[in-house]
């Protein structure tokens, strides 16, 4: 049983407030990795929590892992389902990480929920994201979910996630990004992420490329579980079904939440509906995500540019939504770009620079833990590329340089802002009611 409010470990004095959980986590470190599962196993067993109370659902992969738990969540939700999703980054409030029927978990139910993991997590020596996972595993047992969507942090075989017991494993599209963790090639990204496999535990896949494609395969093999491919929505089912997330490769994360449902409907007791699945797919969403701004919305007058907002941070990415771009007929007029030293600037250049054929602004990123060097970004993207002092300045310069070429006869097109979901994090920061749904109601948000 998880562990209760009356019989929750003794040890650290419980956390008075939201403030004091959010002061742990950051003692903790938001970058610090240990890859290891022996502590979230260890965890897992004394609370409880080794096969949770309810189906769980683990997402893992490189690109579109967000909007492939998005899709999936509203989908159960939509069937009258009570859902659990755990999401990671958070924009401005690490309660986004942790939402229950789609809303964001109540402080009060997230305190709680610290109380009862806390001490155990500090003895066990848990870090951040193990810290969160956890927490977030116990809130939805004591929120009695139906279903939980799990996202992976990074890679699959020391996912956190992967120390409790799964009923099904999908795999997004695999690329290349954080090679300095998860090693320099696609077979060694795509190793790790096939780590999250275990005996009889269903996979069901994106398309992937064939090194990433062999790699999964022999590992489901190894473990004797199936293994299933999932084609993309085709454009004809996409034109039936509309999804509330923009962009072709979109289809391919819708395919795979609808798949994933009808893979789990069984256990849930619930016979798919083609009317609530189109509600799942059209009600979607997901901030950042090939978002589109209206002036007004971010506090500029109507005549200004749109901005459009998009978390693509790595090569796959950034190719994805040039791709969205390309067929939604949007050329943005000028681009605000930014990422870490880590992400390897010089190979992204080529994929930001062919997004636009105006100016790239460059903001730094100021985030703990991370090296940001916004200089050897502008010089990766070369002369078409300027510095700016901070993300209004930026977004400043950019919609001037949209203004000026509307006035020298090119076709009007947006800002588009993108290259790191901190950098978006920034924007939110300013415009909070952007994270809601166009459609959520207009009261301020907790804490607001």
């Amino acid at each position: 049983m998880p562990i209760s409010n009356d019989s929750a470990p003794s040890g650290a004095a419980p956390f008075a407030g939201v403030a004091d959980v959010l002061a742990r986590l950051e003692g903790l470190g938001l970058f610090h990795m240990d890859l290891t599962l022996a502590r979230m196993e260890a965890f897992a067993a004394e609370a409880g929590l080794s096969r949770p109370p309810y189906v769980c659902v683990h997402v893992v992969g490189t690109n579109g892992k967000g909007s492939t738990c998005a899709f999936l969540e509203s989908i159960l939700r939509a069937h009258g389902l009570r859902t659990g999703l755990y999401a990671s980054p958070h924009f401005t409030d690490v309660r986004e990480r942790v939402k229950i029927d789609g809303r964001l978990i109540p402080e009060a139910d997230f305190l709680a929920a610290a109380n009862r993991v806390g001490p155990l997590c500090e003895k066990l020596g848990l870090t951040y994201f193990e810290f969160l996972t956890a927490l977030a595993l116990d809130a939805f047992a004591h929120a009695r979910v139906d279903v939980a969507v799990l996202e992976a942090g990074l890679g699959g075989r020391y996912d956190a996630v992967a120390a409790v017991t799964r009923d099904l494993l999908c795999c997004t599209p695999i690329g290349m990004d954080h090679m300095k963790v998860l090693g320099p090639t696609l077979r060694d990204i795509a190793r790790d992420k096939a780590g999250a496999m275990r005996p009889n535990l269903p996979v069901l896949s994106a398309p992937q490329e064939l090194d990433a494609l062999e790699e999964l395969l022999s590992e489901a093999a190894r473990c004797r579980t199936s293994f299933t491919s999932i084609p993309p929505l085709g454009l004809d089912d996409a034109a039936r079904t509309p999804l509330g997330l923009s962009g072709a490769h979109q289809r391919a994360n819708a395919a795979l939440a609808l798949a994933a449902f009808r893979e789990i409907a069984p256990r849930l007791r619930v016979t798919p509906d083609d009317a609530a699945v189109a509600r799942g797919l059209a009600r979607a969403f997901l901030p950042g995500r090939l978002q589109r701004v209206p002036a007004e919305a971010s506090g500029a007058t109507p005549d200004e540019p749109e901005v459009w907002l998009d978390g693509a941070h790595n090569a796959p990415g950034l190719a994805a939504l040039g791709a969205a771009l390309q067929e939604l007929g949007v050329r943005p007029a000028a681009v605000v770009f930014s990422c870490f030293a880590d992400k390897e600037p010089e190979t992204l250049a080529p994929h930001v620079l062919a997004l636009t054929d105006g100016p790239l602004v460059v903001p730094g990123l100021d985030v703990p833990g991370r090296a940001s060097d916004a200089p050897a970004v502008v010089e990766a993207l070369g002369r078409r590329a300027v510095p700016a002092a901070s993300l209004d300045e930026a977004l400043d310069m950019a919609r001037d340089a949209a203004r000026k070429a509307a006035r020298d006869g090119a076709a009007p097109g947006p800002v588009l802002v993108c290259g790191s979901l901190y950098l978006l994090a920034e924007f939110f920061t300013k415009h909070p009611r952007l994270l809601l749904p166009p459609d959520a109601p207009q009261a301020a948000p907790e804490g607001e």
